[in-house]
């Protein structure tokens, strides 16, 4: 049986990480024509203890997102968060919208029209403007959440008849793909949505965010227009469950 790293040695890999991490992000930014401070890089905390999040915190990430909503509530006391700001990147069920509103600064993964509008109620009980995503499921996977693209001008109409709620873009995951060319045809296809549906002008619609990348494809999506990466692994290793 494989022997765990002692917590001292996984707080220095992190350390290590985070550092080849915005490098690389940097790096591709400006090959993407873009500077580094237009490329943000998140830090996904799932399963990750808030020693090694707060260690990522340290080191100039100033990011996260979190896939329960349970989760992020029970670390949320534990981690460093002045100046953080908070994202809820996972699958959020409508009967949890009550306790996440008001909690994170954006919900990125909005993908049906019944939890956009729960979410409004919810931030109009609370007095507040709930920035989110709208999640794209432009690999037409059934797996997988999300609008499909096709839908997405109906999507946005109704949207822009709620209140208390602020589209700022587009997420998304793509399927698998073995090759390079095949991940980049896919962000390069969300990207090409982004800038059709970002010039149009509805209530409420105020998009600058694109959200696609992860641990293993980040490159190629900064490549292909991404504004905010989401990664997990190459910062803190594979996820240990519990």
């Amino acid at each position: 049986m494989e022997k765990l790293l002692s917590t001292s040695r996984r707080i220095e890999i992190v350390k290590e990480n985070c550092k080849i991490i915005q490098e690389r992000v940097a790096e591709t930014a400006i090959k993407s024509g873009r500077a580094p401070e237009d490329v943000r890089l998140m830090a996904v905390t799932k399963t990750v203890e808030p020693v090694l999040i707060n260690t990522a915190l340290e080191q100039g990430i100033d990011l996260i997102g979190e896939n329960r909503v349970q989760e992020f509530l029970s670390k949320e006391p534990d981690l460093h968060l002045e100046g953080v700001e908070k994202h809820l990147i996972g699958h959020l069920q409508k009967n949890k919208v009550r306790q996440i509103v008001g909690k994170v600064d954006m919900i990125e993964s909005v993908d049906s029209i019944e939890l956009a509008a729960e979410i409004a109620k919810r931030s109009a009980m609370q007095a507040i403007t709930t920035p989110v995503l709208l999640e794209v499921n432009i690999g037409e996977e059934e797996s997988k959440f999300g609008f499909a693209k096709e839908n997405l001008d109906e999507v946005l109409a109704q949207i822009a008849q709620l209140e208390n709620i602020e589209v700022r873009g587009l997420m998304c995951i793509p399927p698998i793909c073995e090759k390079k060319e095949e991940i980049r045809a896919f962000f390069s296809q969300m990207h090409q949505i982004y800038i059709d549906f970002s010039s149009k002008i509805f209530n409420n619609i105020n998009m600058n965010v694109l959200s696609m990348g992860m641990s293993g494809d980040f490159e190629e999506a900064i490549l292909e227009g991404s504004s905010l990466v989401r990664v997990g692994s190459a910062i803190f290793g594979e996820r240990i469950y519990r």
